[in-house]
């Protein structure tokens, strides 16, 4: 019975005389044996070899759960998880409308290039001006950017369905309202592509994943809606890592334009690729835990992760419903803020109750001195060591010519890490059924780090050490707000632990292509905002992306 309760509690306690003592140290080595007796309890098949790759994450696990259990919790902390007893016809009942987004800045005037190509690296408002002054039909647009995405995605795999009979309908109806006077703004007209997570009516949502490769889903994502209300044009369905988790998909493995033997990282890869090849003018993806400000960094794309629950992820692929977050991935912060938009502009949707939290609709913030917001940076951060650190530095320079004082900020001492573990439990249980009817086993990954060992090793996480994560998180999310108490920004390199904190804390933040490597590839830095304050955040990002070029340099494809 001791044997049995080790391997079911992973460590959690023993029970002697009968009664319940917390045990002082954590077991031996976890073996097969007594995983496959565990299971039992759990009512789980898992053959030896399955059980053997699952060991080391169950290490790693417990880990965790002895590092949480020197974390202070009195009664009084509750987990960071919530619950809503109204139905969904209640919660649509009490919602509030989105509204205008406010003015954008003025721009200059914007005239077909010498060279049709150049169309390919123009950025959204750019093109919305063409569109906008007749001087191009989104129908032309449409047919362009087809073309580019039918003669690149070869080399860079990056492209799962193109929507091409939807997006010649949608660029027809388009032309004729911009033609009748009935302009809906910045992105109408505007030719898009989406992470294939996201559900589009008459068309396969594969989630990147073989199980799931003739999947037809008889709905839209919000982000779909939304943007066809905004009268953008949905051209292709991208590709994610399978379940969204790096760039290697059912089709192969979706590449940078820098370097197309290397990887565009994921999961939002084809989204970051086809962005940064000049094959679209932005497209939607997610992250859970980098997926958008990764593949950005690979791509030098600049990327928006906006405030958890600031965009609806109904009809959007669920990995952790606590932790997912979409938004855009464009050519500039004021384009990421157009799509932020409207991607906003209806308001919350009762079919993500994360949207409900929000309590301020997004709004422009250009018209604001960023010498008036207060910006921090991790000065522990750019202290270290890193391959990235000179170009890093320089954009420190660059923020501080503008005008900007920089304040040295500290993160919360609580280590993120140790968190981790929501993320593959929720993950484990929105794929259950894959695990458990082995499907798993048709993906194409199958290494100790691929979803299928990682689904069934999270089948072993006590719910106790899950409630108790999501306490910690609630520590830690109280804590980030001390530390950002009074500041509007802060500054942090790319992959620090701010990327894995703020994942679980919900802010707000934003990539920027900030320079290139030795090697030629692109490098970024990363912005972060306080929760709903992506105006702030956008603004100084703008502010960056006007006095430098960066964001303007594109790769030389063949």
């Amino acid at each position: 019975m001791k044997k049995i309760l080790s391997a079911l509690l992973l460590g959690t306690a023993c029970f002697a005389t009968g009664a319940f003592v917390a045990r002082p140290t954590a077991p031996d080595e976890i073996t097969v044996p007594m995983l496959r007796t565990a299971q039992q309890l759990f009512g789980l098949n898992f053959n030896d070899a399955q059980l053997d790759s699952t060991r080391r994450n169950l290490s790693g696990y417990r880990d965790s759960y002895e590092a949480l259990r020197k974390v202070p919790l009195p009664n009084s902390v509750a987990p960071a998880v919530g619950f809503d007893p109204r139905p969904l016809h209640m919660r649509q009942a009490q919602l509030s409308g989105g509204g205008s987004a406010g003015r954008l800045p003025a721009t200059g005037k914007v005239a077909l290039p010498a060279n049709r190509d150049d169309l390919a690296f123009y950025t959204v408002r750019q093109l919305s001006e063409l569109l906008r002054t007749k001087q191009i039909t989104s129908e032309a647009l449409t047919t362009f950017f087809l073309a580019r995405l039918k003669k690149y995605d070869p080399q860079l795999h990056c492209v799962i369905t193109l929507t091409e009979d939807l997006a010649y309908q949608q660029a027809k109806q388009a032309d004729a309202e911009i033609k009748a006077g009935r302009y809906r703004g910045p992105l109408h007209g505007i030719p898009f592509g989406v992470k294939d997570l996201f559900s589009a009516k008459g068309y396969k949502t594969t989630w990147g994943s073989v199980p799931f490769k003739e999947q037809v889903l008889d709905e839209d994502a919000a982000v779909v809606e939304r943007l066809r209300e905004a009268g953008a044009v949905l051209v292709a369905k991208l590709t994610l890592g399978e379940l969204a988790q790096g760039d290697v998909w059912f089709g192969g493995k979706t590449r940078t334009p820098w370097d197309v033997t290397k990887g565009s990282s994921g999961s939002s890869a084809g989204s970051a690729s086809a962005v940064a090849a000049g094959l679209l003018p932005f497209a939607i993806g997610t992250e859970t835990l980098g997926s958008i400000l990764s593949p950005s960094t690979a791509c030098g794309v600049t990327g928006l992760r906006p405030t958890y629950g600031r965009v609806s992820r109904a009809g959007a692929m669920a990995l952790s419903w606590t932790m997912d977050k979409a938004g855009p991935l464009a050519r500039s912060a004021e384009d990421c803020a157009i799509v932020l938009a409207a991607l906003t502009a209806a308001g919350p949707d009762a079919r993500d109750p994360a949207t409900m939290l929000a309590p301020n609709r997004f709004e422009y913030a250009f018209g604001n001195s960023i010498k008036k917001l207060r910006v921090g940076y991790i000065k522990k951060a750019f202290d270290q060591d890193y391959p990235t650190k000179a170009n890093d530095l320089a954009t420190l320079e660059v923020l501080r010519k503008l005008g900007v004082e920089l304040v040295p900020l500290e993160l919360p001492a609580l280590s993120p890490g140790m968190l981790r573990f929501i993320l593959t439990a929720e993950g484990a249980a929105a794929f259950d059924d894959l695990t458990r009817s082995g499907r798993d086993g048709q993906m194409v990954l199958q290494n100790r780090s691929a979803w299928p060992n990682t689904f069934r090793s999270s089948r072993f996480i006590p719910a106790v050490e899950y409630i108790q994560a999501q306490r910690v998180r609630s520590l830690l999310i109280e804590q980030m707000d001390a530390q950002l108490k009074g500041f509007d920004c802060y500054i942090t390199p790319t992959f620090s632990t701010s990327l894995v904190l703020t994942n679980f804390t919900g802010h707000p933040a934003i990539a920027l292509p900030n320079g290139l490597t030795a090697a030629g590839l692109p490098t970024t830095i990363t912005f972060l905002g306080q929760l709903y304050e992506e105006g702030k955040l956008l603004a100084l990002a703008k502010a960056y992306q006007d006095a430098t070029s960066f964001d303007e340099k594109h790769p030389p494809l063949q």
